[in-house]
C-alpha cells in the first residue's frame, strides 16, 4: 500500500484551486506542497528559511504549478493574486527552533497568522491553522479532548509557542465571529516522518540520529513522559479532510494517533529496530516539559471521518531509511525532546 497515496483522484479543473502553504518548506509543510499539488492543486509556498530547509522543495523548484515566495509572514504579505485556500504551518514546531528567538516565534504566531487572516479575508478564502498540543500544556487529564482548556505556564521557556498558539486560536474565533470568515483549526500531535531534520531537536529525529551513529541515546527524565506519534501521511489526511469540511466545523479538532508510548519505549524501540549498540543515557528533564500527551480523536472521527492508519512501527520502519541517507545524520542532536 502507498501510504502517501490521495484518497480520492486528482481534481477536475473546475476543482482546481489556488493555495497558499505558510511555513511550506518545512517538514510538514513541504509534505503539503507534494499532496497538493498531486492532487492538481496550484501551490504557492511561503517561507523565511529560518527552519525550513530549500532541499524539501528543490524538487517542486520547476514544476509549473508550483510558486516559491521567500517571505517572513511577519511583515507586510506581497501581492499574491488569487486565493482559495490557506493552511498557516509557520512557526517552528521543536523547542530548540523556536525557543532560539521567542519574540520572533511569538510574533509568527501572532502578527503573522493575523497577516494571512487578513489576506483570507480580502481574498474570501478558507484558512487553516496549525495549532498545537501544547495548547494542553501539562495536562492534568489524559487523553486530552478539545474541550480541556489546559496548564500552560504563561512565562515558562515553552510560552512564546504554546501562548502564540493559544492566542492565534483566538484571532481564528474572532475572525470568523465577527467576519464570517471561513476557518479550521488544527490541534495537531507529534508527527514524524521522512523530510525531518536530523537536528530539529524533536523526539524521533533525535533518538534515531543517535542510534544511527552508535551513540548513548539521551532521554529526558526518567523516560516516564508520554507522547502519541502520527505519521506524516495520516496527518496529511486530516489537514485536508479538514480543510474540505463544512465550514459549520470551526471548533478546534485535535490531529494525533491516539496509541501512546513512553519515551523510553520509543528509545527502546528505535534501538531494537536498529540493532544498534547505542545505550540509553538519562538527563535532567527541561523546564514545562509536558509530562503526559494523548489525543482525544472522537470529534474529528465524527466531524471529518478521520483516524490514523499507520501504526510507529510501520512509521518507523518508513522514516529510519531517510535519515540513514541524510549527509549529516551523525551530527549532535541532543536537544530536550518535544
Amino acid at each position: 500500500m502507498d501510504i502517501f497515496s490521495s484518497r480520492r483522484n486528482a481534481c477536475t479543473q473546475d476543482e482546481r484551486q489556488r493555495i497558499i502553504v505558510a511555513g511550506g518548506a518545512g517538514f510538514l509543510g513541504s509534505h503539503l506542497c507534494d499532496a497538493l499539488i498531486k492532487d492538481g492543486h496550484f501551490v504557492v509556498c511561503l517561507d523565511n528559511f529560518l527552519t525550513g530547509r530549500l532541499s524539501n522543495v528543490a524538487h517542486l523548484l520547476d514544476h509549473p504549478m508550483f510558486t516559491l515566495i521567500t517571505h517572513d509572514i511577519v511583515a507586510r504579505l506581497p501581492d499574491i493574486g488569487q486565493v482559495d485556500q490557506i493552511y498557516n504551518l509557520a512557526c517552528a514546531a521543536s523547542p530548540p527552533k523556536y525557543q532560539a528567538d521567542p519574540l520572533h516565534t511569538f510574533k509568527t504566531n501572532v502578527i503573522g497568522a493575523l497577516n494571512l487572516l487578513e489576506l483570507a479575508d480580502r481574498k474570501g478564502a478558507t484558512i487553516l491553522q496549525s495549532s498545537t498540543s501544547e495548547v494542553y500544556g501539562d495536562p492534568e487529564i489524559n487523553p486530552q479532548p478539545e474541550w480541556y482548556r489546559g496548564c500552560v505556564n504563561t512565562v515558562g521557556p515553552r510560552a512564546c509557542y504554546d501562548e502564540g498558539k493559544r492566542a492565534v486560536e483566538t484571532l481564528f474565533y474572532e475572525f470568523h465571529k465577527q467576519r464570517g470568515l471561513r476557518t479550521r483549526i488544527a490541534r495537531i500531535f507529534n508527527t514524524y516522518g521522512p523530510g525531518m531534520s536530523p537536528s530539529d531537536g524533536r523526539v524521533v529525529s533525535n533518538f534515531v540520529v543517535q542510534a544511527l551513529a552508535g551513540e548513548d541515546v539521551t532521554v529526558f527524565g526518567d523516560g516516564s513522559q508520554t507522547r502519541s506519534f502520527c505519521y506524516v501521511s495520516d496527518m496529511l489526511r486530516g489537514l485536508k479532510a479538514l480543510m474540505a469540511a463544512p465550514d459549520t466545523v470551526v471548533d478546534p479538532v485535535n490531529l494525533g494517533n491516539p496509541v501512546e508510548f513512553t519515551i523510553l519505549e520509543l528509545a527502546e524501540t528505535v534501538i531494537k529496530t536498529l540493532k544498534s549498540p547505542s545505550r540509553i543515557r538519562f538527563s535532567d528533564l527541561p523546564a514545562d516539559d509536558p509530562k503526559l500527551r494523548k489525543p482525544n480523536i472522537e470529534r474529528a472521527k465524527r466531524v471529518i471521518g478521520w483516524e490514523p492508519q499507520v501504526t510507529l512501527a510501520q512509521g518507523l520502519a518508513l522514516t529510519i531509511p531517510y535519515f540513514a541517507a541524510e549527509p549529516n545524520r551523525y551530527s549532535k542532536a541532543l536537544w530536550a525532546a518535544e
